[in-house]
């Protein structure tokens, strides 16, 4: 006899236009603000280094491992995020989920600029930081999940490949805008005052978007929860949400290490490691970061015609390729500069030829009672292992063995495993309702 189980959420037949323009714009918002976050703090990863985790005659490499333990840190809280406020999504309601997380989110991070450094209180500063990270990782976790699941849902028929990819397109936005804060600070402030002062400004600036992103979050209309009990509901497999989530972790383990590879912890690399400018290694990472943007719309919107797979594995096949050779390309001091840059928009580009079907990919692979919390710990459990400790161990694996190519090593043996995941698809999953 079958038993009955939590059903999935109700949403009317046709869901009304302003409807899913709303929801759209709720669930990235969030996402963009959270991004920002992150793409500030990997920018300014040797100044908080310097102000929060390098003591008076400290070492300057061990001060930059430090402060990428504390952003891996937070990404190991990730999980934990997922599956509370997944939980939570599933239970209550996505609305309330998400009110939640942002104003978690908008909190920790505009505190972050408002803390005593180092030379202020001593060593109590690091742990500060470090607490005010991990209620980031924790929001962060469930922001995913309910995003993604209420951007899917509220999809028009046939498009949503390209609502999901809006997810994508304002974490490409969210670190735009945070290394264009950091270039303009670059060039306004002299480096004292952007040590001093200066580094304060990114961090606070969130307290406005967080403010905005609650607003629209509250003006969402309110669903029917997932796990309201319906009758003539067979129950799952045990585990089968399990295996679907350690899938999900394979299918988009690429995404998560050449994301932060290129996007995020490049302008540390380049700096620590090749000798270049702070100003010089941002530019670089906004043109791998408008490939990233350029490529996420176009490739969600593809996947919506050809499929998931085909998209995917190609973006993941084409990063694997170029990761070595642009590397080669960065550390030749002879290099043409416009050769550099196309490399940059390049591998930007395939990160989001695998980012912009995502989203609705591991939507597609859970039902709506559990989708908040299987995709949410899918995309967290990805970024908690192969995002989050990205930074710490480029910086510390160079470090130690003197190899420069680390980076493309990492970004393509990630990406050639997802490559190999994606091929499990089916190539009709776009083309079949959500469960």
């Amino acid at each position: 006899m079958s038993t009955p189980v939590p059903g999935p959420v109700r949403l009317p037949a046709t869901v009304r236009p302003d409807d899913a323009r709303r929801a759209l714009v709720a669930g990235s918002v969030g996402n963009f603000v959270e991004w920002y976050e992150f793409g500030i703090y990997g920018y300014f990863a040797t100044v908080i280094a310097a102000r929060f985790f390098t003591p008076a005659g400290g070492s300057e490499v061990e001060g930059l491992v430090k402060a990428y333990a504390s952003f891996a840190l937070a990404f190991f809280f990730r999980p934990v995020g997922a599956a509370v406020f997944g939980r939570f999504g599933d239970r209550v309601g996505r609305r309330p989920a998400l009110v939640l997380v942002v104003c978690l989110m908008t909190g920790a991070t505009a505190s972050i600029g408002l803390l005593p450094t180092y030379a202020s209180i001593g060593a109590a500063a690091p742990w500060l930081l470090t607490l005010l990270r991990i209620l980031q990782g924790l929001s962060a976790g469930g922001e995913f999940g309910g995003a993604v699941s209420i951007m899917t849902e509220s999809a028009p028929a046939g498009r949503r490949g390209l609502y999901g990819a809006w997810q994508s397109f304002t974490v490409a936005l969210g670190l735009l805008a945070g290394a264009a804060v950091a270039v303009v600070l670059a060039s306004v402030l002299t480096p004292s005052q952007l040590h001093g002062w200066g580094w304060r400004v990114p961090f606070l600036l969130t307290l406005p978007l967080g403010l905005l992103a609650l607003r629209l979050r509250l003006r969402l209309p309110a669903e029917e929860p997932a796990a309201r009990v319906r009758p003539g509901r067979t129950q799952r497999r045990p585990g089968e949400t399990a295996r679907a989530v350690v899938l999900g972790v394979g299918r988009v383990m690429g995404w998560s290490a050449a994301g932060y590879t290129f996007l995020v912890v490049l302008p540390s690399y380049l700096q620590s490691t090749l000798g270049t400018s702070f100003q010089r290694a941002l530019l670089g990472t906004v043109l791998a970061n408008l490939g990233f943007a350029a490529s996420i719309l176009p490739a969600g919107k593809l996947s919506d015609r050809i499929g998931r797979r085909a998209v995917m594995a190609a973006g993941a096949l084409l990063v694997a390729a170029l990761a070595l050779p642009l590397l080669h390309l960065l550390q030749d001091p002879g290099g043409p500069a416009y050769l550099k840059g196309a490399a940059l928009l390049a591998a930007g580009a395939g990160v989001g030829l695998i980012a912009g079907p995502g989203p609705a990919m591991l939507a597609e692979m859970f039902p709506a009672r559990v989708r908040c919390t299987g995709l949410g710990l899918a995309y967290a459990l990805s970024n908690a292992v192969f995002s989050g400790c990205a930074g710490l161990i480029i910086t510390e694996v160079v470090e130690r063995t003197g190899n420069v190519d680390v980076p493309g090593y990492y970004a393509a043996t990630t990406c050639a495993v997802s490559a190999v995941a994606l091929l499990t698809l089916r190539g009709d999953d776009h083309e079949r309702a959500l469960r």
